[in-house]
């Protein structure tokens, strides 16, 4: 479905607006690049590209979760990132020219808008100083994968899985666990089993109540000093 000037899509408008690489974009353009998008559902386990494949068009997650992963030769997984509402993915390729560096797939129904490259490539060549949005943008990456590096050197698993449910758990105690136990221990680092044992560690110290893949935290601070 592709986007017109409808009441019906302010909120997705605006969504784009305020991305990281959208926010300097003119009305005018801004208009250019919502005419050109789609939007497209997904349902659980949907695969939006993967790992090495060429790329035309970039997506905006409007609602739900959509995971960022490698693989291994041997088939394990690795979840880079976890993008929710506002997050924009898929850009990279827009600016080197590449196939894909992770695979993107729904780790719940989730709608995504689709921005075709084409547009967006016009605004910068017109508008070259635009480009210091994208490089605001690669920043904020590199600074994630930063802190994702030192986490993987100082914290051990344990103190990584009660970082990981922290950040899912967001400012809620209680809260559902929007991934598998195989993806959550892959957002981890480690295997199922490890993350598994952390998690019983902090159920009976009491730092956490489980009912199945329900939580609540009872003891935050705790949980919180275990992750730094």
């Amino acid at each position: 479905m592709t986007f017109g000037i409808d009441s019906d899509l302010v909120a997705d408008r605006d969504l784009l607006a305020a991305s990281a690489l959208f926010s300097g974009l003119t009305e005018v353009e801004l208009d250019d690049v919502v005419r050109a998008a789609t939007t497209r559902d997904l349902r659980r386990g949907d695969v939006l590209f993967s790992e090495g494949d060429e790329s035309e068009e970039l997506f905006l997650v409007e609602g739900g979760r959509v995971a960022m992963s490698q693989r291994s030769a041997d088939g394990r997984e690795s979840v880079i990132a976890l993008m929710e509402r506002g997050d924009l993915f898929g850009e990279m390729p827009l600016f080197d020219g590449l196939g894909r560096s992770t695979e993107a797939r729904a780790l719940e129904p989730s709608v995504v808008t689709v921005v075709p490259y084409e547009p967006v490539q016009k605004i910068y060549e017109e508008r070259p100083a635009l480009l210091w949005l994208v490089v605001a943008l690669l920043s904020t990456r590199l600074r994630i994968t930063d802190s994702a590096l030192a986490d993987s050197v100082f914290l051990d698993v344990t103190g990584r899985t009660a970082k990981r449910l922290l950040e899912l758990a967001g400012d809620q105690d209680e809260f559902t666990l929007p991934v598998t136990q195989e993806e959550l221990a892959g957002m981890v680092g480690a295997s199922r089993e490890r993350v598994n044992k952390a998690i019983a560690s902090f159920l009976r110290l009491g730092w956490l109540d489980q009912r199945d893949r329900r939580y609540r935290i009872t003891d935050r601070e705790q949980l919180t000093r275990r992750a730094t």
